[in-house]
């Protein structure tokens, strides 16, 4: 793997501890997972539980007229059926930000598939049959499905009487926010500019599609509380959600992290959390809620669509002079996420680019379409694909390389972005670029081999389109900018507990945090940490529940950053702890206890001379260190509701793309050859995982251009294709090679120089696919996904 590295500051334990950070450790789950061993939510039981469905719309938008149980409760082996009249206390509605988002049905729903009706019964297809009894009569209402319809005069308001800190300062109670971000004169400065070019992109709703569904079990507890072990993104928020609406302290809802099956942003909304506990409580036994795939799209939300409008201008010699910009997301049913996607979406609407003037606006909406949420990119993913588009449009204008134009205009450290924060840690867009531009291509028509042409790979693959005949290759680039942890002046911290102990004459450490592993590798870079820093082998991590304190979401790139640094926090200051025990018993016996620089090193007290003091085993004696520490970056601030400035963001990443594409112009049938990626990591503390995510997240990005949108009738606002045969994702057949290049440039101020890697890839794999096949095809493309269609005109 290729890279350049810079030493971290402030290092204060040696970082080449077996298995340590900076080594590729494999994961404790690996192999469980792959060799189909690992308990996912959905594997869990209990004896004598009972099995949870949830009734869910058929209409996208009406009043309900009348709600008929009758039946579904005279259905032999139901134990409840539960309604929005049955809920126990007047705190009825939950939200991550805004509590818009009834737990069931208020007398009106709000898009396909929301929830309306609970029942819990002795076996799932009882629970299935007793909900379709059921009778709901609706009387519908006009839907909401555009920027058009949610502004028009007089549209329906998709939430009345709104209340929430965002109401105030929005041009209609249809928009959720508005965020506008203006510096410099866009107007004075397209007067300078010897290019305009515009644009208008639209961006399709996509899946997280993770593989395990949303699943838990809810176990009613003896003292009135409940145990919900369940499959989620960030547990403290879930329970802050939750413990109202049941009418309990929190103390009384004690959550556990169960097996999960991937998440992307999926997760970090409630889904079953509140229903599994509803039905615990109500019937006094465990129940158990697993989502079929079907009800999976249903029930979390997705990446906001967007309609994006830009204009870019620049000098003769390749100079940007100013950009322009709209970004309309539809954000749904309810507020989720939306307010901090428009905010990364304003912010970071320019990209990874010097440009003085700017003027932009981004905004979500309210609709009676699918609620939007978090998904891996979070805003900065639409932006990417509009503005880089437009980057390759002005570089055509101008008769230049898109990637020396790119280079022209890349930001570095110190270049100061829209919202007028300076960025103050390495930003080697210009290097990025030239280290994929300069990986090797791969050959030209790759499917020729000594027997004939190989189909498989060629566009169409086994179905046999074609044999050579009408392929056209295409190179495309990009490169995006994303930022790391939250945002805006919300209070970013993660907690950790850390003990240490002599168990069998050696040391053990126990890592005890309520970070969600949801795919990532967080547990084996959290063991990295320890060993690390306390080098110490024996190392094991604790289930995540709540019995310790918030790790925040695994989202945002955040949790090695966060959550790791809570871990590293931690461990220093236990390590503390066990050199002054150190010093108070063994100090008299040798100078070097007052004296030198002390680590832990291969389970002993060393001297940075490497001469042994003690066995940590014998410091510690029959005593134990245990701390429970937070941990929180450096502070951020709001952007400024008027002008958008502000230092809003704690760190950015950086990644770029190549792609080579090969398409059947006859057909319109798309084969991504390669899509290789630099990426800067700050510090690879494992690289192994390191290259795992930047591939991950570059194949979601190949997914959304060419076949993942979840399609949604504009005139019913009801979703067309809520299942795998119609919502396609790219399997290991349409996945390229991924060639991935890590670049190591500390930040100094994150914990050993690391940058969260898991989501620039996702930003601009998609418009390097998309560029790669406007450079084979001559067509404008500016919506995604690219399909057959779009190539050949029909």
């Amino acid at each position: 793997m290729a890279g350049v590295t810079r030493t971290p500051t402030g290092l204060t334990q040696g970082s080449t501890a077996p298995a340590g950070i900076g080594t590729s450790t494999l994961r404790p789950d690996g192999t469980l997972k792959v060799t189909g061993e690992f308990a996912y939510a959905s594997d869990m039981w209990h004896e004598d539980m009972l099995w949870g469905h949830t009734l869910r719309s058929t209409v996208a938008h009406a009043e309900i007229v009348s709600l008929d149980t009758s039946e579904a409760l005279a259905t032999p082996g139901v134990y409840a059926v539960l309604t929005y009249d049955d809920l126990p206390t007047e705190v009825k509605h939950y939200g991550l930000e805004v509590q818009d988002t009834p737990v069931l049905a208020d007398g009106r729903v709000r898009h396909h598939g929301e929830p309306v009706a609970l029942v819990a019964a002795d076996h799932p297809e009882t629970a299935r049959r007793a909900a379709a009894k059921i009778k709901v009569e609706y009387a519908e209402l006009p839907v909401v499905t555009d920027e058009a319809s949610a502004t028009a005069e007089g549209a329906p308001l998709v939430h009345e009487h709104r209340t929430d800190h965002h109401a105030p300062h929005v041009p209609h109670p249809n928009i959720v926010h508005r965020q506008p971000i203006v510096r410099g004169d866009a107007d004075a400065a397209a007067g300078r500019a010897d290019v305009v070019v515009t644009g208008d992109y639209v961006f399709g709703m996509q899946d997280q599609a993770f593989l395990g569904p949303e699943s838990g079990l809810a176990v009613p507890a003896e003292d009135g509380g409940v145990d919900l072990y369940v499959a989620t993104q960030w547990l403290h928020a879930d329970l802050r959600q939750i413990a109202p609406v049941l009418g309990l302290p929190e103390e009384k809802v004690r959550m556990t992290l169960s097996g999960v099956g991937g998440a992307f942003g999926g997760r970090e909304d409630l889904s079953m959390q509140i229903h599994g506990c509803l039905l615990a409580l109500r019937t006094g036994k465990p129940v158990k809620i697993v989502y079929n795939r079907f009800e999976s799209f249903f029930g979390h939300v997705h990446r906001h669509p967007a309609k994006l409008h830009y204009e870019h201008g620049a000098t003769k010699d390749g100079k940007l002079t100013h950009v322009r910009c709209r970004i309309v997301l539809d954000g749904g049913a309810y507020a989720s996420s939306s307010p901090a996607v428009v905010g990364n979406a304003a912010s970071l609407a320019v990209g990874p680019y010097v440009v003085d003037d700017v003027d932009i606006e981004a905004l979500a909406l309210y609709s009676n379409n699918p609620p939007c949420g978090a998904m891996r990119g979070f805003g900065a993913v639409q932006a990417c694909f509009a503005y880089e588009a437009q980057m390759d449009k002005v570089a055509a204008e101008l008769g230049m390389d898109p990637v020396e134009f790119r280079r022209i205009n890349a930001m570095e450290q110190g270049s100061v972005m829209p919202t007028g924060q300076p960025v103050d840690s390495p930003a080697p867009v210009a290097e990025l670029l030239r280290r994929v531009k300069a990986l090797p291509l791969p050959p030209e028509q790759q499917w020729e081999t000594t027997e004939g042409a190989d189909i498989r790979a060629l566009p169409g693959g086994l179905s046999n389109t074609t044999h050579g005949e009408d392929v056209v290759r295409g190179i495309g680039y990009a490169v995006g900018i994303k930022n790391v942890g939250f945002s805006e002046g919300f209070d970013d911290y993660s907690t950790a507990r850390v003990r240490l102990e002599a168990a069998g004459g050696e040391p053990v450490v126990t890592v005890h945090t309520a970070m969600a592993e949801v795919g990532q590798g967080g547990v084996t870079v959290h063991a990295q940490i320890a060993r690390t820093e306390l080098g110490v082998q024996q190392v094991t991590i604790h289930p995540a529940d709540t019995q310790v304190g918030s790790a925040g979401s695994t989202s945002a790139s955040r949790q090695t950053y966060m959550t790791g640094g809570a871990v590293k926090h931690t461990c220093e200051a236990v390590r503390e702890k066990v050199l002054q025990l150190g010093r108070e018993r063994f100090g008299a016996y040798h100078p070097a206890w007052a004296t030198a620089e002390l680590l832990l090193e291969g389970g002993k007290v060393v001297t940075d001379g490497g001469e042994v003091l003690a066995d940590l085993a014998d410091v510690l004696g029959e005593e134990a260190v245990d701390l429970e520490l937070e941990f929180r970056h450096r502070p951020t601030e709001p952007f400024d509701l008027r002008t958008g400035q502000g230092n809003g963001h704690v760190q950015y990443s950086f990644a770029a793309h190549r792609a080579v594409v090969e398409v059947d112009t006859a057909l319109g049938l798309v084969k991504v050859v390669e899509l290789a990626c630099a990426q800067d990591v700050g510090k690879a503390l494992n690289p192994l995982s390191v290259v795992g995510q930047i591939q991950g997240g570059t194949t979601q990005g190949l997914g959304v251009a060419v076949m993942e949108e979840i399609l949604v009738d504009p005139e019913t606002a009801k979703v067309r294709n809520p299942s795998f045969t119609d919502y396609l994702i790219p399997t290991i057949l349409d996945t390229p090679t991924l060639p991935v290049d890590v670049l190591e440039l500390a930040d100094g101020a994150a914990p050993y120089g690391l940058r969260g890697v898991g989501e620039a890839p996702t930003l601009s794999s998609t418009p390097a696919v998309l560029a790669a096949i406007r450079d084979a095809t001559g067509l404008e493309l500016n919506k995604t996904p690219v399909r057959p269609e779009h190539l050949t005109g029909t």
